[in-house]
């Protein structure tokens, strides 16, 4: 088996499931009962620096949620798929139409309901939340929780095995000192 550094190089594709990776599992209602999310913007930054470095990335989730459609689509998301049932197949399927292999797609989650995601993923992740279960068979265990940063670590790892800079910090070290 590669070492860690090796198979996050091989990455091409990020999916990353939503309640509990995304956001912090939690749900807040209204008193019209309307649903509310919590994101991190730092795992959105996540994102757009995965895509700055010619990365894909997706959301795959069991809900069908409009907030996620939205939140996926202000963060520019190439693969979103709600509605998941199941998420291996889905998994599997989207790595076939990008004609990638199993080992060029890393999937982070945090229930027992992304393990399946995990036998179509050649990098499994999850949250330092996650349940013990997707623990014992990810890849890597993050430091930070769902909804607090756990995908922007994934990413800033991944990124940092490819030896990509982010043009963000290319613009800060180009900057002139007032």
């Amino acid at each position: 088996m590669k070492d860690l550094t090796e198979r996050l190089r091989a990455v091409k594709l990020v999916v990353a499931d939503c309640d509990g990776t995304l956001t912090d599992a939690g749900i807040y209602y209204g008193p019209q009962g309307e649903e509310l999310l919590r994101f991190s913007r730092r795992d959105g930054m996540g994102f757009d620096l995965l895509r700055q470095a010619g990365l894909r990335t997706g959301i795959m989730t069991r809900e069908n949620s409009e907030i996620v459609r939205r939140r996926a689509e202000k963060l520019k998301i190439e693969e979103l798929h709600l509605g998941v049932l199941d998420k291996a197949v889905a998994l599997r399927e989207v790595g076939e139409r990008l004609g990638l292999k199993r080992e060029e797609i890393a999937f982070i989650g945090d229930d027992l309901n992304d393990l399946p995601a995990f036998r179509s993923a050649g990098l499994r992740a999850c949250p330092s939340d996650a349940t013990t279960e997707v623990k014992a068979v990810s890849d890597l265990v993050l430091t930070r929780p769902g909804g607090h940063g756990a995908f922007r670590e994934l990413a800033d790892q991944i990124l940092q095995a490819k030896g990509f800079r982010s043009v963000y910090l290319d613009t800060f070290a180009n900057s002139e000192e007032e």
